[in-house]
């Protein structure tokens, strides 16, 4: 097997993203980014590419959110301590750090899409994918990546993007976004015993987006071998049916089983696993641009492992070849429903 070159990687970091305080138990503190800054300075200082955020404007946040919400997210910087919503809290500087995370993955994006490095990993907070146009939630106050592909059709008109949510616990505001849209497929896997409760195998899209949704609830004790087989199962077909022209991935790590709010059974081998798959299939569909943006993570130290397992298959020469997929009952059952369900709308199924 021939050797492939190192992709070239962007990484999005700033120290502002560490003046969100929700408060000193709240588990998305700042903590989880100064572990990952750490491991990267420490492991991969010269083999990446730094991209320095930019604030977002008001114009690429109402491409999501309402300009009512936007004023109320602004108003918390007169408070030392506020409440956007029962579990997420921000501080005076929280704004800040919210409006850099939409930024940030917009640069990004921009700096893909130009050709400046074939992926890129925005390393932000607070994450985004709970977030709705009208509220914040799950620890979200701006929607990061619904925000970026909002941009990245109003901005450079592209009409097919995939976007990929392996954080366990389900985007549903992501999903609400772009429900009832063809332009963009959102392919979820969750555990639904957690937070929001949402993500179930029914819920496939609406009108012209019928089928365009891909959610798969995950059993709490699935493993790493039965989560890869589940992904080459049906990002193979999306890939080969849908082409898309941009990948987006909400990289959450609480699948992880050493995380307090996850609980299940994956490791960092999964994530690393994972993004061997990813490379494998924006390569074999042209280098298609890709950008990662953190959501979960809740165990600093089991975070930072996984951040490292997915920068070294990025940043790393390798041959491009396929280690062997185990089925298992519960793999196998877990595809034969999304296939069922998803088989009338012959969006990614045959």
């Amino acid at each position: 097997m021939s050797s492939v070159a190192a992709l070239r990687v962007g990484i999005v970091r700033d120290d502002r993203f560490l003046l969100h305080q929700p408060g000193l138990v709240h588990p998305e503190g700042p903590g989880r980014l100064k572990a990952v800054y750490r491991m990267l300075d420490m492991d991969f200082g010269h083999a990446v590419m730094e991209i320095q955020p930019e604030l977002a404007t008001l114009e690429q946040l109402e491409l999501v959110h309402s300009p009512k919400y936007i004023r109320k997210v602004l108003r918390t910087a007169e408070r030392q301590f506020t409440y956007l919503a029962p579990d997420t809290t921000v501080g005076s500087q929280s704004y800040l750090a919210a409006y850099l995370a939409v930024g940030g993955c917009i640069k990004g994006l921009q700096a893909t899409l130009a050709g400046r490095c074939d992926v890129c990993f925005a390393l932000v907070r607070p994450p985004g994918h709970h977030a709705h146009p009208n509220r914040a939630g799950g620890f979200c106050v701006f929607n990061n990546i619904g925000v970026t592909a909002r941009y990245a059709q109003k901005r450079h008109g592209l009409r097919r993007i995939l976007i990929v949510d392996w954080d366990i616990h389900h985007g549903d505001g992501v999903q609400e976004l772009f429900y009832s849209e063809k332009e963009v497929l959102y392919f979820s896997t969750h555990f639904m015993g957690w937070y929001p409760q949402t993500g179930d195998w029914e819920e496939t899209g609406a009108g012209e987006g019928l089928g365009y949704t891909i959610n798969v609830p995950v059993p709490k004790d699935i493993r790493d071998p039965e989560m890869v087989y589940l992904y080459n199962r049906i990002l193979n077909p999306v890939m080969e049916r849908y082409r898309p022209e941009l990948i987006l991935v909400s990289a959450g790590f609480d699948g992880h089983y050493r995380d307090p709010l996850g609980r299940t059974q994956l490791t960092e081998l999964c994530y690393r696993n994972l993004t061997e798959l990813l490379v494998r299939l924006l390569r074999r569909g042209g280098n298609t641009p890709v950008l990662l943006a953190l959501e979960g993570g809740y165990n600093v130290g089991a975070l930072a492992h996984c951040v490292s397992e997915v920068l070294d298959v990025l940043t790393e020469s390798r041959d491009d070849k396929q280690s062997p997929l185990t089925e298992t009952d519960k793999s196998r059952q877990l595809i034969e429903k999304a296939v069922s369900i998803h088989k009338p709308y012959g969006v990614w199924t045959y």
